[in-house]
């Protein structure tokens, strides 16, 4: 006959509370989701993993702050009535686009004054002055900047670097043809953010205004690729996100 501190039918739960997995706060057993332990009495369902995928992401530090910090730049920031601006110490036409064109894609990623003013600014000179006979063959070295600063998950990066995306298609003939063989290191983070807009119910959303409306920036940019991206375009774009549909074939 088995003596001693064996709990009675009334206390067998609390020296083996533990013994079957965690338990919350009303004392309920946590179970799977979808299991058959999901169905019995005295216990809760385990809630599910929160979603990392939307999760900004900590960025290194970048080649274009370093360069920056060591005055490799030749401009500097001036001043007049309508505000700040670059002023270049030589001519645009005489820089190397090899080397300032990718550096200035890699200062995308800064969230400080005056780093972020300097590579927005300079892309913008750069894209307006270069034309297609420096910028395509540079586009190989623009790729990656461009998917680190998409992989930061941060919208305001994101939207910056989607702006860019689209003043560099628009920048020459043929740079959204270039581009399509590189969508499958670019359109996984579209894809991922394409749904999220902001829902701003009766209020009034200011980020339309100044084009920092993540999902909308997302569906323009997708629109300017297929439209500059020639015959191959809209096929590699639906491969890399099965809900968008062609601005083009819409009748």
């Amino acid at each position: 006959m088995l003596t001693g501190n064996m709990p009675t039918a009334g206390t067998w739960k609390v020296p083996f509370k533990g013994k079957f997995g965690p338990y919350d706060r009303d004392c309920q057993r946590l179970v799977p989701a979808f299991s058959v332990q999901s169905r019995q009495r005295g216990t809760s369902v385990t809630p599910p993993p929160s979603c990392s995928a939307f999760k900004p992401r900590q960025a290194p530090r970048t080649t274009f702050r370093q360069s920056y910090e060591r005055g490799d730049f030749p401009f500097s920031m001036k001043q007049d009535g309508r505000g700040n601006r670059i002023s270049w110490k030589v001519p645009l036409e005489s820089l190397d686009y090899h080397y300032y064109l990718p550096l200035f894609f890699d200062g995308l990623r800064e969230n400080q004054h005056p780093f972020v003013f300097f590579a927005v600014q300079g892309i913008d000179d750069l894209l307006a002055r270069g034309g297609g006979k420096k910028i395509l063959p540079v586009l190989p070295q623009l790729i990656i900047p461009i998917k680190l600063a998409l992989n930061t998950r941060k919208e305001d990066v994101m939207c910056r670097t989607l702006k860019a995306l689209q003043k560099l298609v628009k920048s020459a003939d043929y740079i959204g043809q270039a581009i399509v063989p590189y969508y499958r290191q670019l359109l996984p983070v579209f894809n991922l953010f394409k749904q999220k807009n902001l829902n701003s119910g009766d209020g009034i959303d200011y980020h339309q205004r100044f084009g920092e409306n993540i999902g909308d920036l997302i569906q323009e940019t997708l629109e300017l690729l297929e439209r500059r991206g020639g015959p191959d375009a809209f096929i590699n774009i639906k491969y890399m996100i099965p809900t968008y549909e062609s601005c083009l074939l819409r009748k």
